[in-house]
């Protein structure tokens, strides 16, 4: 592998441009972004490759809300698919609960300077009727202009297709799931589709299955295969992760029988007969991630010019491989990396840094390009930033535990308040990127903690699994575990210690005030507090998560009741800061309107705060900055600071 090469990127940044669900096709690169000040008014714009001066062209012009709710985390909500030198266009409006197209060609180049780089071919059309339910934007069209995609209706997935030729059609569905489908894709004639599917008591991320089908001239399945392998998973659970065709024949995907999502490339030249063209086992290395939403991309290209995404850690490696064969492996600066896009020898994607913010990159590999990203590539760094230091302590049953330390920017205590940070999920991860929040706290002399507990992702199955039936249990422990490390080191103040927590990190953080003395506080935005009610109530896709988190519900009674702070909520008598959105799908208000009282009346410091146009996770800026400015007052009176 050749390391000579001199890389040749333009950091394109801009703050007026959020290059949301970024794709690139041919010389062009596609994303989304709010039009106006309306939020639920948006776009899909274009511009030429690696022009970060060129003004976007708006290409959907009419009033949508183009959002996939597929369910219910959604995911990237357009596919553009490049036929024929055109731009077939295909995206999903909330506002008419329909599949929308358009196709393009590329525009004159006298057209350039009017900022015009695309031409409509075929003005909007909407191809399917309104549906009561959701879609989602996998699409694949084939060479008789058949689309096919993925839907949910009536808590129930399908295949189903559309004639590109009509208006308003009914969707033709053409197959019925047995639960939950996703990641649909095709071979480049798309007469093979390729979608992987899982059932209860399974998360995607547990247990899936792959499956391919055959496709007629009339657009229907011909012969269904699901994919079973001695040395994969014929006898074990094993979770796929973005089956992805890179030719005709060729697909690759990652799967986790390993121990860690691993490469492995198929030959599905016979759908009878496939065969594995090549297996890549690296421990310690992730090339994938937990489906919390559809369209995750760690791959991207075709079998002559494919690039893979590879975590480490809270490291990323971006690997080439030229017809099966890794050529060139590139160090990055990037703790996340998202918007993955290849098109030919362009990648496009969006990086994010632990002192930097999201930055979208451009770069063509047809010039000569060096291993390492960071030599060339310059950006504007933020100043006075506590930058995370990877840091593995003893936890749950003495297993080393990860978690990320930032160190206060400035001393204005004799010892550091330390706040420790539960994520949600929890099959989630801090990955170390920059975070306001985090840095808030830092810039007032606080010491920040993330802790990655038992069962987060990126370190492997087995860490991921530490957290099956033991939810409230192993996680509180690691908090603990850590937070009692740093004293020990004489790091922070022992008697002012918070624990911070949102969602699933909140039942984290309340039973760690219930189960020990160590932490003084907690601050807590729309927890989880009743495994009960989440059981009975909670969205269709996360209505099996407990099954393994806790254990089957009839079977495991007593531990839903335990685990569920609501029912111990007057054992604790420390203050807690709880905020919560009213529009809240997946965990009701209700819920922390309940303990509301009782929490004031333990802890005169105690506070709950809702706000009225917030769902599971806050999006105004406005109350963001209500949620930071209450938070420190309430530390200032918790902690006597």
């Amino acid at each position: 592998m050749s390391n000579d090469d001199k890389l040749k990127v333009r950091p394109t940044e801009s703050k007026k441009k959020a290059f949301k669900e970024l794709t690139i096709i041919r010389d062009t690169i596609f994303w989304i972004d709010v039009v106006g000040e309306v939020q639920d008014e948006n776009a899909i714009f274009v511009r030429p490759f690696n022009e970060k001066e060129a003004f976007p062209q708006k290409l959907t012009s009419k009033k949508y809300n183009i959002k996939n709710n597929f369910h219910g985390y959604g995911g990237k909500s357009y596919k553009c698919i490049n036929i024929k030198n055109n731009f077939y266009l295909i995206w999903i409006d909330q506002i008419t609960k329909a599949v929308w197209f358009q196709i393009f060609k590329e525009a004159a180049s006298n057209y350039r300077s009017q900022n015009k780089y695309l031409d409509s071919v075929q003005e909007p059309r909407q191809l399917s009727k309104s549906i009561d339910g959701n879609f989602d934007s996998s699409f694949v069209i084939s060479e008789n202009n058949f689309l096919y995609g993925i839907c949910e209706i009536n808590n129930r997935d399908y295949l189903f297709s559309l004639n590109l030729k009509k208006t308003k059609q009914d969707i033709h569905r053409i197959k019925k799931f047995k639960n939950f489908a996703g990641e649909l894709s095709s071979n480049t004639s798309a007469n093979l589709l390729s979608w992987i599917e899982w059932d209860s008591p399974y998360m995607p991320w547990e247990k899936n299955d792959l499956f391919f089908a055959q496709i007629d001239l009339d657009g229907e399945i011909q012969k269904i295969k699901k994919f079973s392998n001695k040395l994969i998973n014929a006898k074990k659970n094993v979770s796929f992760f973005q089956p992805y065709w890179i030719s005709e024949t060729l697909l690759v995907f990652s799967e986790d029988s390993s121990g860690w999502w691993n490469l492995l490339f198929l030959d599905v030249s016979e759908i009878e007969n496939i065969l594995i063209k090549k297996r890549v086992e690296r421990n310690l290395i992730e090339y994938g991630a937990p489906q919390w939403v559809s369209g995750i991309t760690f791959f991207s290209g075709t079998i002559k010019n494919l690039f893979c995404l590879a975590k480490k850690e809270n490291n990323l490696i971006v690997e080439q491989y030229k017809d099966l064969e890794l050529v060139k492996e590139f160090s990055t600066p990037f703790t996340s990396i998202t918007n993955f896009s290849v098109f030919e020898n362009k990648l496009a994607f969006k990086g994010y840094g632990s002192d930097f913010l999201g930055n979208l990159l451009e770069i063509d590999f047809a010039e000569e390009v060096s291993s390492n990203f960071s030599n060339e590539i310059y950006f504007e760094y933020i100043k006075d930033c506590s930058k995370p230091e990877s840091f593995w302590f003893k936890g749950f049953e003495d297993k080393a535990t990860h978690s990320l330390l930032y160190r206060p920017i400035v001393e204005k205590f004799r010892k550091p308040p330390l706040l420790v940070k539960a994520h949600s999920g929890p099959t989630s991860f801090f990955d170390g990127s920059y975070n306001s929040e985090v840095q808030y706290w830092t810039s007032k002399g606080f010491f920040v903690a993330e802790v990655n507990y038992g069962g987060s992702s990126g370190f492997g199955k087995e860490y991921r699994e530490r957290l099956n039936y033991k939810w409230g249990i192993v996680d509180s422990y690691d908090c603990k575990a850590l937070a009692l490390e740093l004293i020990k080191l004489n790091l922070v103040d022992s008697d002012k210690v918070v624990i911070f927590g949102n969602s699933a990190g909140g039942l984290t953080a309340l039973n760690c005030l219930l189960y020990g003395s160590i932490f003084a506080a907690a601050i807590c935005k729309y927890p989880v507090i009743d495994l009960e009610d989440m059981h009975y109530n909670t969205h269709r896709f996360e209505k099996d998560y407990l099954n393994s988190l806790v254990g089957n519900y009839s079977k495991n009674h007593d531990d839903y009741i335990n685990r569920s702070p609501i029912n111990y909520i007057n054992k604790i008598k420390k203050p807690i800061l709880l905020f919560h959105g009213k529009k809240d799908k997946v965990i009701s208000y209700e819920q922390t309107l309940k303990i509301q009282e009782i929490l004031i009346r333990n802890n005169k410091y105690s506070e709950v705060m809702f706000f009225e146009n917030e769902g599971h996770g806050f999006k105004n800026i406005e109350n963001k900055k209500v949620v930071m400015q209450k938070s420190q007052e309430f530390l200032k009176n918790a902690l006597n600071i």
